[in-house]
């Protein structure tokens, strides 16, 4: 028995039992919540049994069947989709002249296809780029697991804003059916904001530092940034105080790979590890750190950089060594799919 057909036998007990349509259909919403049938078709069905109907079966409906669905049709509709996917049933009803219902079934139960919206992708990736995504996922697996503190150190910069607004999900709320649905008015980041640069490993955050006013990440002070990473690590990870024991991580931002900046590193034994350009998939503080820190904090209002900084560094604490080191696990199973994925972006498919 059909979920309607359940109903259609309440909406029938209810009128033998002398209830009202409007009674009727209330019972049915504390019974059924959001799968209940609409108010109209209650008090359709309570007013047929009332007229003395006995069935709680459909009518059948008239009419010949439809003779647009056959081969012939499936064939050319499938012919126009490959050749325009963005084309509306709409408008492949219009250029086959058949009914827009037919041209439904044909797309969704014939060739088996969905209409979905495009993944945005930070790049449309040359056969080239995703070789080299998947040969440097490879190379890193390797190393990982031949080497258990193979990754020691990874980082980024990224802008915290005064105010970034709730995501739509954030924002989803419990209603009944009779109530409206709640709106928000769009709303824009706020143009007060600090740039926070991290530095993590697996036990946890490593070196953190908010830029000054009006500076940008430039090679100069990146070198700076480093010297600072440098001594935090002597001071909170002695283990590897010694000369080339512990590697960095960082993304290829014009600051990070210029020259001065790897004659640094190799003057201090520092040995980068790689990390494929046009990836942020494969990055710990894009794909792990900064979401989790700007999520909790989207939907709230900071009146200066003091207040950004205050709350951006609470939550910066709130993270566990147990996430760090669950995000190091993750970036491992990242490296395997991305070369399950033959070096393609994977998120979202």
């Amino acid at each position: 028995m059909s979920e309607n057909t359940e109903q259609r036998v309440c909406i029938k007990f209810c009128h033998k039992l002398g209830k009202t349509a409007t009674e009727t259909y209330q019972m049915l919403l504390l019974a059924y919540g959001d799968e209940t049938m609409s108010r109209a078709r209650v008090f359709e069905w309570f007013k047929r049994f009332k007229e003395g109907r006995t069935t709680v079966e459909s009518d059948e409906r008239e009419g010949r069947p439809s003779t647009s669905r056959n081969e012939e049709m499936i064939q050319k509709i499938r012919t126009a989709i490959r050749g325009n996917r963005r084309l509306t049933i709409m408008e492949l009803s219009n250029e086959f002249q058949i009914s827009f219902g037919s041209v439904q079934t044909i797309l969704t139960t014939d060739l088996d296809m969905r209409r979905v919206a495009a993944k945005f992708v930070p790049k449309l990736l040359s056969g080239e780029q995703k070789e080299n995504r998947k040969q440097i996922a490879t190379d890193l697996l390797e190393c990982s697991e031949s080497d258990d503190f193979f990754l020691k150190s990874t980082g980024d910069e990224t802008w915290v804003n005064g105010y970034d607004p709730e995501t739509k999900v954030q924002f989803s709320q419990w209603k009944t059916p009779d109530s409206p649905r709640p709106k928000k008015a769009r709303q824009v980041r706020s143009q007060v904001k600090v740039m926070l640069t991290v530095f993590f490993d697996y036990q946890g955050v490593v070196h953190h530092e908010y830029a000054p006013k009006g500076q940008t990440i430039t090679k100069e002070y990146y070198i700076d940034v480093l010297r600072r990473l440098r001594d935090a690590v002597r001071r909170k990870r002695p283990e590897f105080k010694e000369f080339g024991s512990w590697k960095l991580h960082h993304d290829n931002a014009p600051a990070h790979s210029a020259h001065v900046v790897q004659q640094f590193l190799a003057k201090h034994g520092i040995p980068v590890v790689s990390q494929p350009p046009y990836s942020p998939d494969l990055a710990p503080c894009d794909f792990f750190l900064f979401p989790k820190i700007k999520m909790a904090l989207k939907g709230k209002r900071f009146q200066d950089v003091d207040e950004i900084k205050q709350n951006a560094t609470e939550q910066l604490r709130r993270v566990s060594k147990n996430d760090f080191h669950r995000c190091f696990q993750k970036w491992q199973e990242r490296w395997r799919t991305c070369m399950d994925s033959e070096g393609a972006y994977f998120e979202g498919d």
